[in-house]
């Protein structure tokens, strides 16, 4: 038998070993390339995660606060078209139609729904018990029935109070100090909105103190405003207070008709001031609507509704349109443009 020298005997086992280190180092590469394959996929499935966000809302279409909500939705991480979808539905005033919007929400099985007023969320409540609700201009959403309480608000709706009907005293006192003669006020609402009512009750209680006597301007649809500042004219009203809810799509013929019968009003909605409205008193609805989007993210995260209690706002805007008050030749106190957070000039 022919024996192999030791020098063939070392190469043999130099080449085993290159082959076993060659074997290790190739499965080495095998499991980091599986490694970074899976993480790529896992990463890639992860950014075809797409939110569907539903927007309820009675108003007409995207507007300050939207953008607001959308800017605060970028904040937190997420990019209309890109992680998140958001399913707008506007009514554009006609409040028949937002119970077929909110039920097409819930058939899209949004992963939440943001309502947008009393109206919007009352018809979201009716559609779903299961889908979170964040909502936001809510006067007091207790006294309506959408939540239980401020802090364990209870079921599948939670959100941001607007403190409407609190506010609403104050806008009464703020159109008094402007115009110290007034003595008789009309209050414009709309009869079929849900969160009118609890505003009037504060106005009818600041009213006394203020020697103040209100005369009623409550319109339905189809929302005769021109009979209702004409009722004012004819009840002697010195000026108006709106009671803007639900009210927004008619912006223009409110403002409209404000100028020409030359009737100071005082809007629950800063949006009347910027179309040309005398003057607003109301929480900052921008801060808010940035507020909403951070309830959206916590919820897409995993929290559920009652373990996020119900804001109240903190911020609070007075505005005055000097550009309005010379056009229907009013003068505006320097103590009250003094206290105002925005003057449009």
């Amino acid at each position: 038998m022919n024996k192999k020298s030791p020098l063939r005997i070392l190469q043999f086992c130099s080449n085993l070993k290159s082959t076993i280190q060659n074997r290790k180092l190739v499965g080495i590469v095998a499991i980091i390339v599986a490694l970074a394959v899976y993480g790529a996929r896992a990463e890639a499935q992860q950014e075809k995660k797409v939110y569907r966000i539903g927007y309820l809302s009675l108003r007409n279409g995207i507007e300050a606060r939207e953008e607001a909500f959308l800017k605060g939705m970028r904040e937190v991480g997420y990019i209309e078209g890109q992680n998140v979808a958001i399913v707008w539905r506007f009514a554009k005033g006609k409040g028949d139609v937002l119970a077929d919007f909110a039920a097409e929400l819930v058939r899209q099985k949004v992963d939440c729904i943001v309502s947008v007023g009393t109206e919007s969320t009352r018809v979201a409540k009716q559609a779903t018990s299961t889908i979170p609700i964040i909502i936001g201009n809510v006067g007091n959403p207790i006294e309506v029935g959408f939540v239980a309480s401020l802090a364990r608000p209870g079921g599948n709706i939670t959100g941001f109070s607007m403190l409407s009907a609190e506010l609403s005293g104050k806008r009464l006192e703020l159109l008094k100090e402007a115009f110290p003669k007034v003595s008789r006020v009309g209050v414009l609402s709309d009869a079929t909105n849900a969160g009118a009512a609890p505003n009037l009750k504060e106005i009818e209680a600041a009213a006394p103190v203020l020697s103040v006597h209100l005369l009623s301007l409550e319109v339905r649809p189809p929302y005769d405003f021109e009979s209702a500042f004409q009722a004012a004219r004819k009840g002697r009203a010195d000026a108006i207070i709106a009671n803007n809810a639900g009210l927004n799509t008619y912006r223009a013929r409110i403002v409209g008709l404000e100028i020409k019968t030359r009737l100071p009003v005082m809007h629950s909605d800063p949006f009347f001031v910027h179309a040309g409205g005398l003057m607003s008193y109301t929480i900052d609805i921008s801060h808010q609507f940035g507020r909403i989007a951070i309830y959206v993210d916590k919820i897409l995260k995993g929290a559920k509704p009652d373990d996020l209690p119900v804001e109240q706002p903190t911020k609070f805007e007075f505005i005055v349109n000097l550009k309005t008050a010379k056009q229907i030749g009013l003068i505006i106190p320097p103590n009250v443009l003094a206290r105002a957070d925005k003057v449009i000039r």
